[in-house]
């Protein structure tokens, strides 16, 4: 259903030809709903394509609303040829957004690390840039063979998203457990998905979390030690491993530079 007239959108792209990215004339326009497409986009070399994105995006390009609530206005100003989404935009919600122009490409959650290869490859095969698939070979083989490398050798691991604000730990069904327990750990929480550590929840505190698994590392994802990591105080003495979030929290292929700092750390648990 659209908002406003195909004409007057038009008017608008010309007006402001300096918005819009998709100057390769083979490149489809694309709104990508969400910064971890957009990095996806960018992997695969179309990142030129992209003419609109969510509000939660740094790119000086038009704002479209967010993965639960696109806007429809905003979405039929730019003229998409594509609109990229996640799951969590219900296929009711985007028939009443998109134009009838426009294709929509649904991806499915990230609960794997296969999910994410299978993610790229429905965008090139919705948008036709074939030109890319020699990218998701790489990263797939890529991330596969770093994973043989850091041999965690059965050990007990909790990944926790940090030390301090609201912390998360991850379990069964997420992208870092499948990741994690490849990499030949023993992933302890079983919390399905993501657990919140705060007042009010099964577990309030990371201690409590701690002392109910047990694990022989502590693995967090910040930029370095938090205070509260290292004020910690479970009955059983766990050793705390920290990495870089940007590397490890967000479905990209980030990831790879996030295996080579596990491997860099492998001496501390063989």
């Amino acid at each position: 259903m659209k908002k406003i007239p195909q004409l007057i959108s038009l008017l608008i792209v010309l007006y402001f030809p300096l918005v819009t990215h998709a100057s390769d004339s083979n490149c489809p326009r694309i709104i990508s709903q969400s910064p971890y497409i957009t990095g996806m986009l960018n992997y695969l070399g179309m990142g030129q394509c992209i003419v609109g994105v969510s509000r939660y995006s740094k790119l000086t390009l038009p704002h479209t609303g967010g993965i639960l609530d696109p806007d429809a206005e905003a979405i039929d100003s730019v003229m998409p040829d594509f609109f990229i989404t996640s799951d969590w935009t219900s296929p009711e919600t985007i028939k009443n957004v998109i134009p009838d122009y426009t294709k929509s490409i649904r991806l499915k959650s990230f609960n794997t690390m296969a999910q994410l290869e299978n993610n790229m490859n429905d965008i090139i095969k919705a948008t036709g840039w074939h030109q890319s698939a020699d990218k998701i070979k790489y990263f797939s083989a890529a991330w596969r063979d770093k994973v043989k490398q850091v041999k965690g050798n059965s050990k007990k691991v909790l990944l926790l998203s940090s030390c301090g604000g609201t912390p998360y730990s991850f379990g069964p069904n997420s992208r870092l457990y499948d990741l994690f327990t490849q990499a030949g750990f023993k992933v302890v929480e079983t919390g399905e998905k993501i657990r919140h550590i705060k007042l009010g929840q099964d577990i309030e505190h990371i201690t409590a979390l701690l002392d109910r698994y047990q694990p022989d590392f502590l693995f967090t994802f910040e930029q370095g030690l938090n205070k509260q990591c290292q004020l910690l105080t479970p009955k059983v003495p766990v050793r705390i491993i920290t990495f870089n979030g940007k590397d490890f929290l967000h479905p990209t292929v980030a990831i790879l530079n996030g295996l080579d700092a596990l491997i860099s750390k492998k001496h501390s648990w063989q």
